[in-house]
């Protein structure tokens, strides 16, 4: 589960008169991803598509036109099929001459109908004026404008123009028509370069007869008439897909492996007689793949795994194991016999080393089992692992749902947002983004849940610790509180402390992944320097912290929470002082600062750089005190959404009561004296916090209601923008951080899924 599935290169050598079937059954098995060949090899150059590739290109980008005209998507496949060459030709032609045409007239329908549209809207303005539109047009002596504008402003150009003799301006509700007399020698603009200074916006009139409203109606007749043209095209389109769907689907498929077939020799080193493939595969599967590929062509190809290898993170340090089917590492490109048979003679590079196609490093096959392999979605969201570096999926799912359920902490979210990731996880089969996040989304709500039991919380109310823990099984209290009321603060100091402690955990875990990664690829120590320094950095600071040699100075809090009398009672009060010596002046040396003083000298002595940035062993740490305040600040909006509906009163020991069950007298307890309390429901009350909605009127309970729905799927819907997002902050920026770079490569093998035709 922490490292990636390991991965063997391979070498394929054979004559050219066996490379269509070496192909045919490498993209059977879909094993092997191919490395491209880089050109280095003198007497070698990249191989030719065989014949046919361009035509079958030709006929996949045909295929996937015609899919994207009639919508195709994969629900409208139908059962699977065997599709030939010969189906192809003769369907295809057929299908893709009656959906153009189809098509294009859907086009040319649908330009028509927005030309008419637009005129429809250009309309309009003449239907408000009310004049008939013959007479807004074919004078030899009068000069028409319609538009807007400012009636007093366009009469007062007019009259002032000298061009123009005399006017009449008709109104609608928005809109003018404006007749006006031009002078003998006027031009026929006369009237539009007047209009011109009173800020008069004009409309084209339209060449048209008959009133406004009966030029619109025919308009929108003709629309109506076009709407139904356009929707039977559109049938007779959607006949065609109901008909096509299938063949179109299963031709893509066919065409997308042939095309891969045909192009394969792209990648591969050829000469005229010989070719040469390679590429990585499983390690735990080569036996099958040169099997396979031995039964299939026998002995005229040479199959060989070259190497096992994880990379260092320049790229240059390798880590081999032996192969045990030959060669020691070494990676020897054999130039095979003109006739296909073994190879007389070696490819090496310079003095006799062992050379390979191209150095490329190993694509990343995440090895992780079912239940953390949606976990896997969050780790890509920030790269890839590369093949050399430890995997950090497992960790992810072992904390992330543990993070948001610890915030959360709540019976009815968690079912809820189990809910969720289970519709997702169930519905989206073949959107594998969306079913991981559904993984997550389950995972993150059965948290919740526990939690929330745990917590004794059912939407913020108490009802789990009050029936259950205290009820059925005779606890004082439920196991662990949130720490919102007065009587409870000591657990909300508490999830400080264990927040903290989460954290030392969380970045003793990154850096320890960091410190074996550079042990493995490098040395003891790069690992020291690099890892160890920041281990006994932080390790030594947070003992010191947490030990007698500050009590005086710090939260008394860091050391009572998990006391024998602490809300977590493990019987620890922190550590001893451990004073070695006192210096004069400074004060006493102890243990922990020693080791926080030998961690910085490594790193100041292995990462200069990075010795300015050690106090990110305190800031790092700190960071995760998040955890509580988002736990305190969740309880606290669905205890706001309860206390509006329900109402709380206070006891004289500070703990905050829902008025599940009705409410004290607000003129009683309002009477109370200093000092005296009002007995109700077993409690002493001292104040009523609010009365709540839900003892009010008629009308003051449907608000609460509407108050407590939106309330709580506020609070669901911000628990995945605050917990969520901070759980993953704290993944992605401090634990991530330490260890992971990322930057591997996706295993693509040679190869095709088959979803929609079959051999048989």
């Amino acid at each position: 589960m922490l490292r990636p599935e390991q991965m063997s290169k391979v070498s394929v050598t054979g004559s050219k008169d066996v490379m269509n079937a070496v192909v045919e059954t490498a993209h059977s098995l879909n094993l092997l991803h191919v490395t491209e060949y880089d050109g280095s090899w003198e007497g070698f150059a990249p191989g030719d598509p065989v014949k046919g590739a361009e035509e079958s290109s030709d006929r996949l980008v045909t295929v996937r036109s015609l899919e994207s005209i009639l919508d195709v998507d994969g629900e409208d496949a139908g059962p699977t099929r065997i599709v030939t060459d010969d189906a192809i030709e003769e369907e295809l032609e057929a299908i893709r001459t009656r959906v153009n045409e189809l098509d294009d007239r859907r086009s040319d329908l649908r330009q028509e109908i927005r030309d008419v549209e637009d005129q429809i809207e250009a309309i309009e303005p003449f239907v408000d004026l009310g004049i008939d539109l013959d007479l807004l047009w074919g004078y030899d002596t009068l000069q028409v404008a319609v538009g807007e504008g400012d009636r007093d402003a366009i009469e007062r150009a007019i009259v002032d123009a000298e061009n123009l003799r005399s006017h009449e301006v008709f109104t609608g509700d928005n809109v003018l028509g404006i007749f006006a007399q031009p002078t003998g020698d006027a031009d026929e603009d006369a009237l539009t370069d007047t209009l011109v200074s009173a800020d008069f916006s004009s409309y084209e009139i339209p060449d048209a007869a008959g009133t406004p409203d009966e030029y619109k109606k025919e308009l929108e007749h003709e629309k109506q008439q076009l709407d139904s043209k356009l929707s039977t095209v559109e049938n007779e389109l959607e006949s065609e897909k109901v008909e096509a769907a299938g063949f179109l689907l299963a031709a893509e498929e066919k065409l997308s492996i042939d095309v891969q077939k045909t192009e394969a020799p792209l990648s591969f080193a050829t000469t005229e007689n010989a070719f040469i493939a390679e590429g990585w595969i499983p390690s735990e599967r080569y036996t099958e793949f040169k099997g396979v590929i031995k039964e299939a062509v026998g002995e005229r190809v040479e199959i060989e795994e070259l190497e096992r290898a994880r990379f260092s993170t320049d790229g240059t340090d390798h880590v081999r194991e032996d192969v045990p089917t030959g060669g020691t590492g070494g990676v020897e490109a054999p130039t095979p016999a003109a006739d296909g048979g073994a190879a007389d003679a070696d490819a090496r590079a310079d003095g006799g080393n062992a050379v390979v196609m191209a150095d490329d490093e190993p694509p990343t096959v995440q090895d992780n089992p079912g239940a953390v392999k949606p976990f896997e979605i969050l780790v890509q969201a920030v790269n890839r692992p590369s093949y050399y570096e430890f995997d950090p999926t497992v960790i992810l799912f072992l904390t992330f749902p543990a993070f948001f359920g610890f915030m959360i902490g709540d019976l009815g979210y968690g079912i809820i947002y189990t809910a969720i990731g289970y519709y997702l996880y169930t519905n989206f089969a073949d959107r594998p983004a969306f079913r991981s996040m559904g993984g997550v989304t389950i995972a993150a709500g059965l948290f919740t849940a526990l939690f929330g039991i745990l917590y004794g919380e059912v939407f913020g109310l108490h009802l789990i610790a009050t029936y259950f823990w205290e009820g059925l099984i005779g606890l004082s209290h439920a196991p662990i509180e949130k720490g919102l009321s007065p009587e409870g603060i000591e657990w909300a100091r508490g999830w400080l402390v264990v927040s903290v402690l989460i954290g030392i955990f969380h970045l003793n875990v990154a850096w320890i992944f960091g410190f074996f990664e550079d042990l493995e690829l490098h040395d003891l120590k790069h690992a020291i320097y690099e890892n160890g320094s920041w281990l006994l950095m932080m390790n030594g600071l947070w003992v010191w912290v947490f030990s007698d040699a500050l009590r005086p100075v710090v939260p008394e809090f860091l050391y009572t929470t998990f006391s024998s009398e602490g809300v977590l009672a493990l019987g620890f009060s922190g550590f001893p002082a451990m004073e070695l010596f006192t210096i004069p002046g400074v004060g006493p040396v102890t243990v922990p600062l020693l080791v926080f003083v030998i961690g910085f000298v490594l790193l100041a002595a292995g990462e200069p750089i990075e010795a300015v940035e050690f106090l990110n062993v305190l800031v790092n740490v700190l960071s995760y005190t998040r955890i509580a305040a988002v736990l305190l600040a969740k309880a606290g909006m669905a205890f706001t959404v309860n206390l509006l509906f329900f109402g709380v009163y206070v006891d004289d020991h500070g703990g905050w009561h829902f008025g599940l069950g009705g409410m004290p007298d607000a003129g009683a307890v309002a009477a109370l004296g200093s000092g005296e309390t009002l007995s109700y429901h077993g409690y002493e009350v001292t104040e009523i916090m609010f009365g709540g909605l839900v003892h009010g009127d008629a009308a003051t309970i449907l608000i609460g209601l509407l108050v407590l729905v939106l309330g709580h799927l506020l609070v669901l819907a911000l628990g995945v923008t605050s917990a969520g997002l901070q759980a993953v902050r704290l993944e992605y920026v401090e634990f991530f951080n330490k260890f992971f770079d990322g930057g591997g490569r996706e295993y693509e093998p040679f190869g095709y899924e088959r979803q929609y035709t079959t051999e048989d």
